[in-house]
């Protein structure tokens, strides 16, 4: 079913009304003095039904009310009534919502907690918890691996909403663990781990909750170190939780910081340290030195990121459990428990719309781009769409203007009915430029429907990691959605991690954004939870959506995004079965919408997203003539090819450079130093005496006198530089040192080969490698001084006499001189290695691009041989290909004399190139295989497809609304298939009308293109002749006057087989749609030879007799 109006679409939410109910089943007697004690957000009525329907038990509703708090409106779960309960030792049964208290009593405690929201006294009691199933599989299967693996590190790779803090605190609390430390880049995050704390384990696990960080400030159940120390004879519990952040871990003097606090935690041995997310911020390798300074017995990693793939190489198999967003909507909707409500029920289901930007950019599309004075085909992108100028303008202006027209006005597009807009209310919509998001805040303020939303800006430098431009947007967001019924939140990356808007109900990708990791990280921003309170009216949040407009990119993106949840499949793993099988599953749970071929709106199946992709492309091979590098694979191939093959090869004349030689030979791919999969990798021992022999001892030495020089003048200075400034000075020295006279070496060896792109890739590489290596001696260097530097302190404050304090300062000056010696002779023994590292870096890279680049060459020279056959196909099509014409069969349609004369390779030659096969060495007389699948047959069958399609379309050479022809789509060849243009052919024709004035309205004059070459000119003359005045007087019936013009008025000789073909299916049709069963007169003879021979006329006369 195809939609032009997607109103009916895009359903966002359902009417709730939270309640809490209660009810008893007086006929089953174990039941007395037990009440049921759920909540719904349906009719009440119907929750019991559904409870009830399969136990053939009688019930009785005792009370229901409504699940909001008293003073401040808001809603609370049954989860958070049955815990009050339980506080109130009320007996509940285990995995159940029965309670043994009557119905009466139990309603008056429901009163009582929606007034003081569950409190008792002034210590809040832990509410018992129950774990999702897939919960308890992270919990267990840690506590497993915890077991069996000392000092182990174990990652949760889990979707948002999985319940992260929760399972953490229960995998803690069955492993027994008494120190655990949580450590995140996220602070703003602290609250959750607070609030579960309190709720889920309290002082009563024996654990307390420690932090310092200011927004748990003020907190009632947060204590700070020292109030957990001073609180042991008050009862505090000897175990605990602590709280830290990143930012402060790393201000802290143990972990390579200024700041005297956290000794504790370098000092303790803690039993668990939970890392959530700490990895994704900047500065990672101060982060890891931080890490290496921790004790600890076991490590569990959290990421959000919800693909199996991205985390293979850090962690083994068994030590990830992964739960993604197919995984959850699954659990959604497989639950079967009536008894318990569905604890998957809030989470909305997410929903694409995809959209091709064809009609607002038709123009570009059908001028093409002008590049260095070449028109290309014009590829769209999303990044390139929304570009601005220097000035901060859009540089396609217009084209974002009717692209916001449409949002608007066209009832496919998103914001196009009050309906639709009613329903999206709040939105993120996010670019790739800072500029671009400005300019486009500007135009919608500016624009007639969405100048009644409110416009906030959340770009900052567009730095994922940029907080506290993060935390400024946050704040702007809520207060935004707090103050006004309508908001667009711009972002360039600020706003899709770690926070959380319910409110918002759609994206829409506005950047050219490739990674799936990224793309669903932003999508998943609107799939939060919400229950809206609307005009005093309650809605539950059912779908989220994402609008896109660049489909090859997104349904590329979302099969990899199918697939990478799952090992089999992960990184291109996996059958085309398995792998259209893992999308049909996705689609089960994430549908998508997108345009069919008259641009409305249809439910995509498995097949479609796998074949739109695969569609735009071949459209692509298409225009370009069958010209497209999207045809062929397997191109390292040849470097290894017996000589037969590279024969072949040669044979086929290249497009771009007739007579160009194939450039490969049989030692090419060693000298190319390629790998089995036809990679440059050049063996270490060549590239390290390659290095010896271009630097040598001379240079290596005189880096390393230099070095030496350096760090031994590394000195401590208390009152000098701050250790960031000390180590960014040592790492600019140390890399300038190493850099700089390797690449002058390099220079006077390689000369221009060694191109300036060149030499700054090789200096940033040196200097990572620098970094690297110093961030970690200095780090821990640092580490040591500021250790020490405390100590001194320490002491001197309880130093009595001015000899104790010089004391003091002697031995602790002594005490940072041996560190310092220290940290000279970890970088003097890491010096050589260094020096001849930055030495071989630099040889690798320049040899390397030195064979990359001539690779290329070669493969270029490669594909233009290749294209040399290609461009043949739509001939060959044109002649003999229909539907069914497959590259698996493509040699057998075309006659072997044809195909020979047209590509000038046999066709057991192009099988051979196509599949592969032995041939036989003529030096050796060997045997050899060469594995041949030089063209990719998904994108063969598909072009081929759309190529026959296309001719179909454009058959009806009588529709004069048609502007283009399917010679258009045939490119010049290398034999006499040169085809004139078709407005050169009209021209001719009008010019010929002009000079023999009436001779398209008379039945007995004759038209003969004696050197036909594609019909063009034949089906101008029968066009004019069919739709002439007189004739149609004379032949009334459309079929007799087309019989007539056929069997008696025009005449044709083509010069080749092909030719011949060709011409007669595009004058008659591939089907003999316009030729019927006609006697025509068309013939295949060569009749500028017959000319030469003088044969011509006699030839003629013979073969058309009188008609002519």
């Amino acid at each position: 079913m195809s939609f032009t109006d997607i109103s009916k679409l895009v359903n966002t939410s359902h009417p709730a009304l939270p309640q809490i109910y209660a009810y008893t089943t007086p006929e089953i007697t174990r039941h007395n003095g037990w009440t049921k004690i759920g909540y719904t957000e349906q009719d009440i009525d119907t929750r019991l039904k559904q409870q009830m329907h399969t136990a053939d038990v009688e019930y009785k509703l005792e009370w229901h009310g409504n699940a909001t708090y008293e003073d401040t409106g808001e809603t609370f779960h049954d989860t958070d009534f049955h815990g009050y309960l339980r506080k109130l030792d009320i007996v509940g049964k285990p995995g159940t919502e029965w309670f043994e208290i009557e119905p009466s009593p139990a309603h008056q405690r429901f009163y009582e907690f929606r007034e003081n929201h569950g409190i008792v006294g002034d210590t809040p009691t832990p509410v018992e918890y129950r774990l999702r199933d897939e919960q308890e599989r992270a919990s267990e299967k840690t506590v497993d691996y915890a077991h069996l693996h000392e000092r182990g590190e174990f990652l949760w790779n889990a979707k948002p909403r999985f319940g992260k803090t929760l399972t953490s605190y229960d995998f803690c609390k069955r492993i027994g663990a008494q120190k655990v430390l949580i450590v995140t880049n996220r602070p703003a995050i602290a609250n959750s781990w607070y609030d579960d704390y309190v709720k889920f384990v309290g002082s009563e696990s024996g654990l307390a909750f420690i932090s310092s960080i200011s927004i748990l400030q003020g907190k009632p159940y947060c204590l700070s170190r020292e109030q957990y120390r001073k609180g042991f004879k008050n009862g505090v519990p000897k175990g605990f939780i602590e709280f830290v952040s990143l930012q402060d871990l790393k201000g802290a003097i143990d972990f390579g910081g200024k700041y005297d606090k956290l000794a504790h935690v370098a000092e303790l041995e803690w039993d668990v340290l939970i890392i959530d997310e700490a990895h994704e911020g900047v500065d990672t390798f101060k982060t890891d030195v931080a890490f290496d300074h921790i004790k600890r017995k076991f490590t569990l990693h959290l990421s959000g990121t919800p693909f199996k793939a991205i985390a293979n190489e850090k962690f083994p198999e068994d030590a990830i459990f992964n739960w993604t967003y197919a995984d959850e909507q699954k659990a959604k909707k497989d639950w079967n428990n009536p008894e318990l409500p569905n604890p998957y029920a809030e989470l909305p289901r997410l929903n694409m719309f995809t959209y091709q930007m064809s009609d607002i950019v038709a123009g570009e599309i059908k001028r093409g781009m002008d590049i260095d004075g070449e028109t290309v085909e014009y590829a769209f992108d999303l990044n390139e769409f929304f570009a601005t100028n220097e000035n901060g303008y859009f540089l396609h202006n217009d084209d974002v203007n009717r692209f916001l027209d449409a949002l608007t006005t066209q009832k496919k597009f998103p914001f196009s009915t009050p309906e639709l807009r009613d329903e999206l209310r709040h939105t993120l919509w996010m670019l790739n430029r800072v500029d671009s998001a400005k300019a486009l805040a500007k135009k919608l303020k500016q624009h007639p429907i969405f100048r009644d939303y409110e416009i906030v800006l959340a770009a900052g430098d567009g730095k994922l990691d940029d907080d506290e431009v993060s935390a400024q947007a946050f704040d702007k967001v809520r207060q935004a959605i707090a103050e006004h019924d309508y908001t667009i939140t711009l972002s360039v990356g600020q706003l899709t991690t770690g926070v959380t808007i319910p409110e918002w109900t759609a994206v829409l990708m506005l950047s050219n954004m490739k990674s799936p990791a990224l793309y669903m990280q932003a999508a998943f921003r609107a799939q939060n939870p919400c229950l809206f309170n609307r005009d005093g009216k309650f809605l539950r949040k059912e779908n989220s959506y994402v609008f896109d407009f660049d489909p090859a990119r997104t349904l590329t993106i979302f099969e990899e995004f199918a697939n990478d949840l799952y090992t089999d499949t992960a990184s291109g793993g996996g059958t085309a079965d398995d792998r259209k099988q893992r999308v049909r599953t996705l689609l089960n749970f994430f549908p998508v919408i997108g345009e069919d071929e008259n641009g409305e709106m249809v439910e995509l199946d498995a097949e479609r997203v796998l074949s739109i992709p695969r569609k735009i492309r071949s459209r692509e091979v298409v225009r370009r003539g069958f010209m497209s590098d999207f045809l062929f694979q397997n191109i390292s191939n040849i470097f290894r090819a017996p000589a037969e093959v590279l024969d072949v090869l040669q044979k086929l004349e290249p497009y771009k450079a007739p007579s160009k030689e194939l450039g490969v030979h049989e030692d090419t791919a060693d000298e190319l130093d390629l790998n089995e999969n036809g990679e440059v990798d050049i063996p270490q021992e060549q590239v390290i005496g390659l290095a010896n022999g271009i630097f040598g001892e001379k240079v290596y030495s005189s880096i390393a006198d230099e070095l030496d020089d350096v760090i031994d003048t590394i000195t401590v200075d208390e009152d000098g530089d701050s250790d960031d400034v000390f180590l960014d000075n040592l790492q600019s020295i140390f890399s300038d040192s190493i850099a700089k006279p390797l690449v002058e070496a390099a220079n006077e060896k390689y000369g221009d080969e060694f191109r300036s792109s060149q030499q700054k890739k090789v200096e940033r590489r040196i200097k990572a490698d620098v970094d690297i290596r110093l961030h970690r001696e200095v780090g821990n260097f640092t580490i040591e001084k500021n250790r020490i530097e405390k100590e001194r302190a320490s002491q001197l404050d309880l130093a009595q006499t001015q000899e104790e304090a010089d004391e003091i300062n002697r031995t602790h000056d002594k005490k940072i001189e041996n560190a310092r010696q220290s940290l000279v002779e970890n970088l003097k023994d890491s010096r050589d290695e260094l020096v001849k590292s930055a030495g071989e870096t630099v040889v690798r890279e320049v040899e390397t691009a030195k064979r990359e680049n001539k690779k290329q060459t070669i493969e270029g020279s490669i594909r233009d041989h290749l294209r040399g056959f290609s461009r043949t196909i739509p001939s060959f099509l044109m002649a003999y290909g229909d539907e069914d014409t497959t590259l698996a069969h493509f040699d057998q349609i075309i006659p072997a004399d044809v195909f020979f004369e047209v590509t000038s390779v046999t066709v057991e030659q192009f099988c051979l190139l196509r599949d592969g096969g032995d041939v036989t060495d003529p030096e050796s007389g060997e045997t050899v295989h060469f594995e041949g699948q030089l063209f990719d047959p998904v994108v063969f069958d598909d072009s081929v497809h759309e190529f026959v399609n296309l001719r179909g379309k454009l058959a009806n050479y009588f529709d004069d609304s048609q502007d283009e022809d399917i010679f258009d789509y045939v490119p010049p060849q290398k034999t006499n298939q040169i085809f004139t243009p078709r407005n050169v052919v009209v021209k001719m024709v009008d010019l010929f009308e002009q000079e023999n004035p009436g001779c398209f309205d008379d039945p007995d004059h004759t038209f003969a293109d004696l050197y036909m070459k594609s019909g063009l000119y034949i089906t101008e003359v029968i066009k004019r002749l069919f739709n002439s005045e007189k004739m149609c007087e004379l032949f009334p019936n459309d079929r007799a006057r087309l019989n007539h013009i056929l069997e008696e008025q025009v005449f044709g000789i083509a010069p080749t087989e092909i030719i011949y073909k060709i011409a007669t299916n595009y004058i008659l049709g591939a089907n003999g749609e316009v030729g019927g069963s006609c006697d025509t007169n068309f013939v295949k003879a060569d009749s500028a030879e017959l000319a030469k021979e003088g044969k011509l006329a006699e030839f003629v006369e013979q073969t058309f007799g009188e008609k002519l």
